[in-house]
């Protein structure tokens, strides 16, 4: 069974933005200074023999912990907080996964939280789309040139792994049409997807049900007492949502009796299935997933980093049977199984 090893948050970390007031500018890198990813010590999760049909291909959120400010922008590849964060994001996310493809995870240079967050988001873009981005795009064109052999892929990530993603999206997948092909679906959580980012990159489309292929996936979790503007993550964007639970992109209320199970942990501290725990209805205008079935103060208690009704760190949790389910169908879809 799998060990809830703390209850440390791994994503964005609103504490950084409280804790620390100041601008900075960014440091440019040398890009060039690519990861190589032909070392399996560049890999959280690489599968000795592929059985399934279908891959996943998946990015962790922001797990390196720096000291503060004075900090590297960027982490090494073989920093040790974040090959630790990685490693317990990996069995509190990733697994969601496993049972609809073999799971292939690189390890990847993530920026500073202290300094990013506190970025507009164009810097915010411009700082995430230089190591971090470039070291996905050459891990995932690795992993399809010397592990795919062709077979269909499904994208996940979530939060700083999320954000990387639409980098992969917009850019590898619009000079590689023929490995977009294959892609099954982008789970894409934790991380705004806007219909201005869809408008600019038109060969990506947002799902519309729980059968579309070739589609991005998206959602960010929060209380309905969340004013708009006040989820750092969100920000001021209106993202596109569809409901994990009932797979529609209108306001329709799922209640938790519909889910399929959160991924929660016991008194023993593992992760177990929870029933009747997270509903889910979106709200249009925010651009956000609301859950109303859960206590805000609770759930501070055990991610109060994130701040108050902000339920960025439950965002794959909550619904993680739901996904689960659904990742499998869309794969057998895919497969015309």
């Amino acid at each position: 069974m799998r060990k809830n090893k703390s209850l440390q948050t791994f994503g964005l970390l609103s504490a950084f933005i409280l804790s620390v007031i100041f601008n900075t500018g960014c440091e440019k890198s040398h890009t060039a200074d690519v990861t190589d990813y032909a070392k399996h010590e560049h890999w959280l999760s690489l599968p000795d023999n592929p059985a399934k049909a279908v891959d996943i291909f998946y990015l962790y959120p922001t797990a390196w912990d720096p000291d503060s400010v004075t900090n590297p922008l960027y982490c090494e590849i073989d920093n040790p907080s974040m090959i630790e964060g990685s490693a317990y994001a990996f069995s509190k996310q990733a697994t969601a996964f496993e049972t609809a493809g073999n799971i292939y995870a690189p390890y990847y240079r993530q920026s500073n939280a202290y300094r990013t967050l506190i970025l507009p988001e164009d810097q915010r873009w411009d700082v995430l789309g230089q190591v971090p981005a470039v070291d996905a795009s050459a891990a995932f064109d690795y992993y399809i040139n010397h592990y795919n052999n062709g077979r269909p892929f499904i994208l996940a990530g979530h939060s700083q792994g999320a954000n990387v993603l639409l980098f992969l999206l917009s850019e590898y997948m619009v000079s590689h049409p023929e490995v977009y092909s294959r892609m099954i679906a982008a789970y894409v959580i934790g991380y705004p997807v806007t219909a201005d980012f869809l408008a600019a990159n038109k060969h990506l489309k947002f799902a519309g049900g729980p059968d579309d292929t070739g589609v991005i996936i998206s959602y960010n979790t929060q209380s309905p007492k969340v004013a708009k503007g006040t989820n750092f993550v969100v920000g001021n964007n209106i993202g596109l949502v569809i409901n994990p639970i009932n797979w529609k992109r209108d306001e329709t209320l799922a209640p938790a009796s519909e889910s399929l199970g959160s991924d929660w942990v016991d008194a023993n501290n593992s992760f177990v299935k929870v029933l009747n725990l997270a509903d889910a209805r979106i709200d249009l205008t925010q651009g956000v997933l609301i859950c109303s079935s859960v206590n805000d103060s609770a759930m501070y208690k055990i991610s109060g980093g994130m701040g108050l009704g902000i339920y960025h760190s439950f965002d794959i949790p909550f619904y993680y049977y739901n996904l689960r389910q659904n990742a499998e169908n869309r794969a057998n879809k895919f497969l015309g199984l």
